[in-house]
């Protein structure tokens, strides 16, 4: 009997231990960071990304191969970035908006991360036909290959999304108020983890690793000049995604396996530290692609040349100039 009051004592001292953890300093942190961040970032993203797809409809072809998985890669960045108002009112208070918008706004979180990360997937490889395999996937790189290529990879974004939709919900905490949280536990929990650190990180960079090394290989020895801008310009877009969101997989994985009794908060700030790093690649996206490629400078050259009649005549006095040099 004695035995059995000192076991239930153990077992209600380690409850508490883990109940103990105070949460308040990362809350507040939170509070007084995050809301400005997520403003920010929505507005630079809905004007990067609208910069980009007004450029195409005004200067480009939009069906070929490769502007369809971008219209595609800016509309899952843009998916992504509408979701954001609405975590900085959550952080800035609690979560007001209803058990639906709760499931509605997390899962089109994901469905904007996975589709994004699939598309950029999509394009690595693209470019690999390209350059390494130019002849066979000149007659195979058509309009309703990228098409029906783009509508599959929103289908497996849309089914990888739907258990986000299934497990959110909103909850009562004595400390937060009403939360929106994944209430997921044991197996679904640590699936929906490894779901993404395998098919959405690790897949894709082994892609990513394989496509430019062929590629590199191939314009190295073949001395292909035209292809060098666009290889690097996709290059830095994928390098720069990977650079984003592996410090948030890599601690996200290291806290799930973490001592639940541990309360040190070090790690949860690592979280919001390193997801918000993520973020931020939604509005950089839309700037490489703008301020990198050749073709988008000169778009954007023609756009304000065609707005701004002085910007004009500098760059014609600009360019004889040069040419008398």
């Amino acid at each position: 009997m004695d035995t059995s009051v000192d076991t239930t004592s153990t077992i209600n001292y380690e409850y508490l231990i883990s109940d103990l953890c105070d949460p308040t300093g990362v809350n507040d942190f939170s509070r007084q960071v995050l809301p400005p961040l997520y403003y920010m970032i929505f507005i630079v993203s809905v004007v990067g990304n609208g910069v980009v797809l007004f450029i195409m409809y005004k200067f480009e072809k939009l069906s070929t191969v490769t502007n369809i998985f971008l219209i595609n890669l800016v509309v899952s960045n843009v998916v992504f970035t509408f979701t954001l108002p609405f975590q900085a009112v959550y952080h800035s208070d609690e979560w007001i908006f209803g058990e639906a918008l709760c499931k509605l706004v997390n899962s089109a979180y994901y469905l904007g991360f996975y589709s994004s990360i699939l598309f950029l997937t999509l394009m690595t490889f693209d470019r690999y036909l390209a350059v390494v395999h130019c002849v066979v996937s000149s007659k195979r790189r058509r309009g309703c290959y990228a098409v029906l290529l783009s509508a599959i990879v929103w289908c497996i974004s849309l089914v990888a999304s739907l258990e986000l939709f299934i497990h959110f919900t909103v909850e009562e905490d004595q400390i937060s108020g009403l939360t929106c949280k994944d209430s997921s536990e044991g197996r679904w929990k640590v699936f929906g983890l490894y779901k993404q650190f395998v098919f959405f990180f690790i897949f894709p960079l082994a892609v990513f690793v394989y496509c430019y090394a062929r590629i590199i290989v191939r314009v190295i020895s073949t001395r292909i000049v035209g292809k060098h801008r666009t290889v690097r310009l996709v290059f830095v877009i994928v390098l720069m995604f990977f650079a984003c969101w592996s410090p948030y997989n890599i601690i996200l994985l290291i806290n799930e396996n973490k001592d639940k009794k541990d309360c040190d908060d070090s790690l949860d700030y690592a979280l919001r530290i390193t997801s918000n790093i993520a973020r931020l690649y939604f509005c950089i996206n839309p700037i490489f692609f703008t301020f990198l490629g050749k073709k988008f400078q000169n778009h954007v050259r023609r756009l304000l040349e065609d707005k701004v009649s002085c910007l004009k005549q500098y760059n014609s006095y600009s360019g004889s100039s040069r040419s008398l040099a």
